[in-house]
């Protein structure tokens, strides 16, 4: 999938490198005008490192500007991020990221519509988000409502203020 000049694949081993430098990029500047120092000072360290198992997954994307560069990441898998479980029919986004300089420029939107292609040829109806509290309109954007606040538990004791969001597919 193309988007200006955007093109989406599914992300790699080889990946996470780049994924965790353009996470370490976007996580702490989109956040810091949600979220206080102390509460990003807890959780960064942890939010900002790619995760193997979801670069291993095939339903975790990059997205890739035209000249090769990684602009974003994102994905969906079938099992909650805190507990594991599969429920027939719900998906979870994961970990999405833009880099700076491509904020609304499409990159996001276009790692969501490949997630949603995705899961609706697996049998998903419904996907579930734990977005942060700056990614909230990106989500209602994409046709998700809230269910609620939430505190997502880090590694290390720290706790993410969140939105738990819900999006028919």
């Amino acid at each position: 999938m193309a988007s200006f000049g955007i093109s989406i694949r599914p992300a790699t081993l080889a990946d996470s490198d780049a994924v965790s430098a353009l996470l370490r990029d976007s996580y702490p500047t989109l956040m810091r005008r949600a979220y206080d120092r102390s509460v990003l000072a807890k959780t960064l360290p942890f939010m900002t490192v790619a995760q193997p198992k979801l670069l291993e997954s095939g339903s975790y994307y990059v997205a890739e500007s035209s000249t090769g560069a990684i602009i974003g990441c994102g994905g969906w898998t079938r099992e909650r991020p805190d507990t594991g479980e599969v429920m027939a029919g719900l998906g979870h986004i994961r970990h999405f990221g833009v880099h700076t300089d491509w904020t609304r420029r499409g990159a996001g939107r276009a790692i969501y519509t490949r997630c949603l292609n995705d899961a609706r040829n697996a049998g998903i109806q419904r996907f579930e988000c734990y977005s942060s509290l700056n990614g909230e309109a990106f989500y209602s954007a994409l046709g998700f409502v809230r269910l609620g606040l939430i505190e997502v538990e880090m590694p290390g004791g720290g706790h993410l203020p969140s939105v738990h969001m819900a999006a028919k597919i």
